[in-house]
């Protein structure tokens, strides 16, 4: 048996730093590629209605981003593993 998972699933700690991390990782890449190449890429028309607080190249902005960005892993975690473990069954 992994350190990952119990014998009903997946634990919501490891699977919310995971996504957490992942949707952080991607926010940021999202960001940096929009300020290399605004006329390319236009994640933060994407971002803006997602994430409450968004402003586009603003350090507020960009720290609301952030962890909006990281605070929605950890709300895909709270809710995937008990109704995982619930249709598990």
């Amino acid at each position: 048996m992994s350190a990952q998972s119990s014998p009903q699933g997946p634990r919501i700690v490891p699977l919310g730093l995971t996504l957490s991390s992942f949707l952080l990782v991607t926010y940021l890449l999202c960001i940096i590629l929009g300020l290399i190449a605004p006329e390319r890429f236009h994640m933060h028309q994407a971002w803006a209605p997602l994430l409450p607080g968004f402003e586009w190249l603003t350090p507020q902005g960009a720290l609301f981003g952030a962890i909006g960005s990281y605070l929605y892993g950890w709300y895909i975690a709270v809710l995937y593993v008990p109704l995982h473990r619930l249709f598990h069954r």
